[in-house]
C-alpha cells in the first residue's frame, strides 16, 4: 500500500511576513510615484529659481557724496597756528592757518627799500645834478648789485640741485626769475646813476618816476606773497580734515586744510531698464539708514553712461540683451531736511 507524500509544493503553507505579488506592485508603484514627485519639486524649484534670478532687487542702494574743498597758498613756510579744529563750522572769509616765512618777510623789506631809493632819488632829481643825488644813485646801485649777487649764488646752488634730482624744476625756475628780476633791478639802478651824473633832464624825471612805479609794483608783489600767511576759508561748510601739524613746514601750493561744503548729494548705478525711474528732473524718495531711516525727497540733476566697463552682458545669445550702467545723481529738495546727511552714507530707493 503507497503512502502519498503530503509535502508537495502544492500543499505547503505559507510563509509568515512574504509579500504577495500584489503588495509588490503597489511598493512599485509607490517608489515611481515619489520619484516622480521629486523630479517635478525639483524641477519647479530650478525654474522659480531662474526665474528669480532675472527678476531684479526690490530696492536700490546708492550713497551720499559731497563737495570736498583744500585750502593751500602760494607761500611756503612753517605752521604757526591752527584758528579751527576738524569738525568745526566756518564761513567763507574765515581765518583757519597762519603760515610764517622768514623768506617772503624779507623779499618785502628789501622791496621797501628800493621803493624807498627810487622815491629819494625822484624827488631830488629836480635839484640838478648834486654830490647827494649821484651818492644816492650810487647807494642804489650797490644795493641792487648786493641783491643781484645774492639772487645769482641761489640760482647757482638752486642749478646744483637740481641736477642732483634733489629739487624740483619749478624751484630751480623760480630761482632764475628771481635773478634775472635782480639783474633787471641792478640794470635800472645804473640807468639812475647815468641820469644823475647826466643832470636832471625830463627824461630824467621820466626815469625817477618809473623807478619809484617799479619798486612799487615789487612792494605790491611781495605783500600779496605775505597774504597768503593768514590763509581764509574760501566757502561755507565743516572742517572735514587738517593735513600738517603746528611746527611743520609746508611747501607752495600743498593742502593744508579741506572744507566739506554744505553740498550734498546721492549717487546711484542701475540698470538702464531702470532709467524711467529716474528721468532728469524727477523727485524720487530716498531712506537713509544712517539718519534713523529717515525718507527724503531727492530731484534728479545727472544722469551719465558709465561707459563700456559696466556694462552687464548677456549669459544667452538668444532672449536676452546686454544691460548699460547709467549713474544718477539727485540732490535733496528740501536741503534744510539734509543737514544730518554725510558723504559714504547709504541710501535707499525702493522699486
Amino acid at each position: 500500500m503507497s503512502t502519498q507524500n503530503t509535502n508537495t509544493p502544492q500543499n505547503a503553507p505559507e510563509q509568515k511576513g512574504a509579500p504577495t505579488p500584489g503588495q509588490v506592485r503597489h511598493e512599485g508603484r509607490a517608489i515611481m510615484l515619489t520619484m516622480a514627485v521629486v523630479v517635478l519639486i525639483t524641477a519647479a524649484i530650478a525654474v522659480f529659481g531662474f526665474l528669480d534670478m532675472n527678476k531684479p532687487s526690490d530696492t536700490i542702494e546708492g550713497q551720499v557724496e559731497g563737495t570736498t574743498v583744500r585750502v593751500s597758498g602760494k607761500m611756503g613756510g612753517r605752521v604757526v597756528k591752527f584758528y579751527v579744529s576738524e569738525g568745526d563750522t566756518v564761513h567763507a572769509g574765515d581765518t583757519v592757518v597762519h603760515i610764517h616765512s622768514s623768506v617772503a618777510e624779507a623779499t618785502l623789506s628789501q622791496a621797501q627799500a628800493m621803493k624807498q631809493v627810487a622815491e629819494a632819488a625822484d624827488r631830488k632829481v629836480d635839484a640838478g645834478t648834486r654830490q647827494q643825488i649821484i651818492a644816492t644813485a650810487e647807494n642804489m646801485v650797490g644795493t641792487a648789485q648786493a641783491a643781484a649777487d645774492i639772487a645769482q649764488k641761489t640760482y647757482q646752488r638752486m642749478e646744483n640741485l637740481y641736477k642732483e634730482g634733489v629739487i624740483s624744476a619749478q624751484k630751480r625756475d623760480e630761482a632764475k626769475a628771481a635773478y634775472d628780476a635782480a639783474n633787471s633791478q641792478l640794470g635800472a639802478a645804473k640807468d639812475q646813476l647815468s641820469l644823475a651824473r647826466a643832470g636832471a633832464q625830463k627824461e630824467d624825471k621820466q626815469a625817477a618816476a618809473a623807478m619809484v612805479r617799479v619798486a612799487g609794483g615789487g612792494v605790491s608783489s611781495a605783500k600779496a606773497v605775505l597774504e597768503d600767511s593768514y590763509l581764509v576759508a574760501p566757502c561755507d561748510g565743516t572742517v572735514d580734515e587738517i593735513y600738517p601739524e603746528v611746527g611743520e613746514l609746508v611747501a607752495m601750493g600743498a593742502p593744508i586744510v579741506s572744507i566739506l561744503k554744505d553740498d550734498y548729494w546721492v549717487t546711484f548705478n542701475i540698470r538702464e531698464q531702470m532709467l524711467p525711474k529716474f528721468q532728469m528732473g524727477k523727485t524720487v524718495k530716498v531712506m537713509l539708514p544712517g539718519l534713523g531711516g529717515e525718507e527724503l525727497d531727492v530731484k534728479v540733476y545727472y544722469i551719465r553712461d558709465m561707459g563700456d566697463y559696466a556694462v552687464w552682458r548677456a549669459t544667452k545669445v538668444t532672449g536676452q540683451y546686454d544691460s548699460r550702467t547709467f549713474e544718477i545723481k539727485a540732490r535733496p529738495v528740501d536741503p534744510s531736511k539734509a543737514r544730518g546727511m554725510r558723504p559714504g552714507m547709504s541710501a535707499i530707493y525702493k522699486l
